[in-house]
């Protein structure tokens, strides 16, 4: 029934399914995509967006770092590229944030499947098996996950400062305030480098997890 539905009509129905899991899951199934899948799925996204957010980061940087040699102009409108840059990188977090808990989500649920049907195994060697791929698997999944967070925890003290510097300009739009962020964007460079250094761990991580499911 769902291989004669059209795009737009799938996604539309698995968001509509969204709140509930079974029937979430069972509609993908029917499409041939097992949790396994959509697990892939999701952990691709989520490197997808941590890639967008790594750009976005030093985009903003780069802005903080073009307003510390400001010469003159139209003060306001460089005011309102940093706003727009640092609102940027806020939804790209949000984004990011959003898919690692989707990725987690779907990961918790095939284990919870993938532990209940072991019970199901006749056969002890193949129980064995199943068990020691299982246990690698979450193993592998973990050291993942722990760097997708770790990246994750890095955005908001980058956030924090780029906010305050934006607000402080958006009060204070004078040369002063021009000088004072030469001071600050040192050290907001300093946080968006492991920053970076920690989404390409995490992007890292993402890959292999994928080519081991693979």
């Amino acid at each position: 029934m769902f291989r004669r539905l059209t795009g737009p009509t799938i996604v539309a129905l698995l968001l509509a399914l969204a709140g509930c899991k079974s029937a979430y899951y069972a509609a993908w199934d029917k499409m041939g995509w097992a949790k396994r899948d959509i697990l892939v799925d999701r952990v691709k996204e989520a490197k997808s967006e941590q890639e967008g957010a790594k750009k976005e980061f030093k985009n903003a940087l780069e802005q903080f770092q073009a307003l510390t040699g400001f010469q003159g102009g139209d003060l306001e409108a460089k005011y309102k590229k940093l706003n727009s840059e640092y609102e940027t990188c806020e939804s790209r977090a949000n984004s990011v944030r959003k898919r690692i808990a989707s990725v987690d989500s779907v990961a918790q649920d095939l284990f919870k499947e993938w532990t209940k049907e072991l019970g199901e195994y006749d056969n002890a060697e193949l129980k064995r098996s199943s068990e020691e791929k299982l246990r690698e698997t979450r193993q592998r999944y973990d050291q993942m996950y722990a760097a997708m967070k770790n990246a994750e925890s890095k955005m908001d003290p980058v956030l924090k400062a780029f906010h305050s510097q934006v607000l402080y300009l958006k009060h204070n739009l004078n040369a002063q305030a021009i000088a004072s962020l030469q001071t600050q964007v040192v050290g907001i460079q300093g946080d968006v480098e492991k920053l970076i250094k920690d989404m390409d761990a995490s992007i890292n991580e993402a890959n292999s997890f994928i080519g081991q499911l693979k």
